[in-house]
C-alpha cells in the first residue's frame, strides 16, 4: 500500500510517500520533503498565521512534485491520501487538508483525516524493526507536553499533560525573553552546551507532585525574576557570554529534569517496558542523551525518532494514514479540518 501524507500545520509545508510492502516490516519512507518558513517568520519572532497560509499555498505545488520525483512514482499509483486535520493554525491546515482531499476525489482513492499528534506519537514506529508496539509516549512539542498510555493504533489513554506552557512554549517563551531568534529551543540547546547548568537554582514545577501532569510556567517566570538581579538594566543583550550560557543550562536541564521524572514514574504506573519519545523537543541533545542513559540504567526500550522526523513533517502523516488505511479507517472527504481536534480512540486520564 503506497499513502501519500501532506502536513501544513503550522509553518512546514510537507510532503511524503510512504509505502508498505507485504512482508517488510517497518514501511519504506519513499521520499520526505519540507519547506519550511522559519527565516520568514524570524522577523516577526514567532508564526504569523496569516503568512503561514498564504506561504503553504505557495509552496505546496512544488514540494507535492519533488516529493513523486524523489519516490519515482506518479499520483496514479497512490492507494490512498492522508493530511494533517488539527490541531494547528486553521488556515494553515485548510491548505494542506483541502490539497489531500482534491487529489483522492480526483485520484478515486480514499482520503485519511490525521491528528497532528498522533502523528508525533506513532513517528518513532516508523523506522522501528518491530512495528507499532504497546508502550508509552512522551510527546514533547512548541504545543503540546503529554503522557500516553499506548495500547495499538486508536487505543489511547492519556495519563499526563501540561496545565499551562508546554515544554517547547517554554523554550521559546525564554528565548523570546533573552532576545534570541526564534525559534528559541535550538538557540537555548546551542549555547547549554557551553553553560554551567547548576550556576542557577531554577524551579523544576510540579515534579513531586501525586499526579503525571505538567506545568513550565512558573520555570518562565523565574527566569523572568532572574534577569533584573544579573545586570541592572534588565536587558539580557547586557549579560556576558558566560551568564547567557549558563542561564539557559539552567533552563534546559529544569525541563529535561521534568521530563525524565515524569516519563519515569509513569513508566512504573503503568509497567510498560517500552518509552517512544517524539515532537520538536524530542531532538534536543541533552534530553536524548539522559534519556538513553536512564533508561539503560532501568532495562527500558527507548524509541527516538530521527532527528529529521521529530519536527513538523509528512512522513509521520502518511504513516499514521497507512496505519489507519491498514485497519479500514477512512475519513469522509466532508471531513472538516479542528485546530483544537481531539485525538481519536483517546481515553480521558485515568
Amino acid at each position: 500500500m503506497l499513502v501519500l501524507g501532506i502536513e501544513s500545520s503550522c509553518d512546514e509545508t510537507a510532503v511524503s510517500l510512504v509505502e508498505e510492502v507485504a512482508g517488510e516490516t517497518p514501511p519504506r519512507v519513499l521520499s520526505s520533503v519540507i519547506s519550511t518558513q522559519i527565516p520568514l517568520h524570524r522577523l516577526y519572532g514567532g508564526v504569523i498565521p496569516e503568512l503561514a497560509s498564504r506561504n503553504h499555498s505557495t509552496n505546496l505545488p512544488g514540494v507535492l512534485r519533488e516529493a513523486l520525483e524523489k519516490a519515482g512514482r506518479s499520483i496514479h499509483e497512490v492507494d490512498a491520501f492522508a493530511s494533517t486535520a488539527g490541531p494547528g493554525l486553521v488556515a494553515a491546515l485548510l491548505v494542506g487538508n483541502t490539497a489531500a482531499k482534491a487529489l483522492a476525489l480526483a485520484a478515486g482513492k480514499p482520503f485519511v483525516a490525521v491528528n497532528h499528534l498522533e502523528g508525533h506519537m506513532l513517528s518513532p514506529f516508523i523506522t522501528h524493526e518491530a512495528g507499532l508496539v504497546p508502550h508509552l509516549s512522551l510527546v514533547v512539542s512548541g504545543g503540546h507536553t503529554l503522557l500516553i498510555d499506548v495500547q495499538g493504533c486508536s487505543n489511547y489513554k492519556f495519563i499526563g499533560r501540561s496545565r499551562d506552557d508546554a515544554a517547547g512554549e517554554a523554550f521559546d517563551k525564554v528565548a523570546k525573553m533573552l532576545d534570541l531568534p526564534y525559534p528559541g529551543g535550538p538557540e537555548i540547546d546551542k549555547r547549554a552546551e557551553r553553560g554551567d547548568a547548576s550556576r542557577f537554582k531554577l524551579p523544576r514545577p510540579m515534579m513531586h507532585e501525586d499526579h503525571l501532569d505538567f506545568s513550565f510556567s512558573g520555570l518562565k517566570t523565574a527566569v523572568l525574576y532572574t534577569l533584573p538581579k544579573l545586570t541592572p538594566s534588565g536587558n539580557p543583550n547586557d549579560l556576558d557570554e558566560q551568564t547567557m550560557c549558563d542561564l539557559c543550562a539552567g533552563v534546559r536541564q529544569a525541563i529535561i529534569d521534568v521530563l525524565i521524572h515524569k516519563a519515569m514514574r509513569a513508566l512504573k504506573q503503568t509497567k510498560h517496558r517500552v518509552l517512544a519519545v517524539s515532537g520538536g523537543v524530542s531532538c534536543n541533545s541533552a534530553l536524548r542523551t539522559q534519556l538513553q542513559e536512564r533508561c539503560r540504567r532501568a532495562r527500558i526500550e527507548l524509541i527516538l525518532p530521527p532527528n529529521s522526523l521529530t519536527t513538523d513533517n509528512a512522513a509521520m502523516i502518511a504513516f499514521a494514514g497507512l496505519l489507519h488505511a491498514r485497519a479500514g479507517e477512512f475519513s469522509p472527504l466532508n471531513t472538516p479540518v479542528d485546530p483544537n481536534m481531539k485525538l481519536a480512540g483517546a481515553q480521558a486520564r485515568v
